[in-house]
């Protein structure tokens, strides 16, 4: 039982390495869809370098963490 959640945790932490490199184009649209199934109708994704979301939200990484997906309203 112990290897079973073992194997579980591993891969759970793996999943989400994997995550952080997929493309921001990849991680955009996951996120759009998330949004849009919640009825939000006007807002942007933008895909810049990190560090430098100053006015908006942060709501996701790409790009091995290099880059980071701002959320804005309107």
């Amino acid at each position: 039982m112990k290897k079973i959640l073992l194997a579980v945790g591993l891969l759970s932490i793996a999943g989400t390495t994997f995550a952080a490199g997929k493309s921001c184009d990849d991680v955009k649209a996951d996120i759009d869809a998330k949004i849009k199934a919640k009825g939000v109708a006007s807002y942007t994704l933008e895909a810049v370098d990190k560090g430098s979301a100053a006015d908006g939200k942060v709501v996701g990484t790409c790009d091995g963490g290099s880059k980071e997906i701002v959320y804005k309203r309107g």
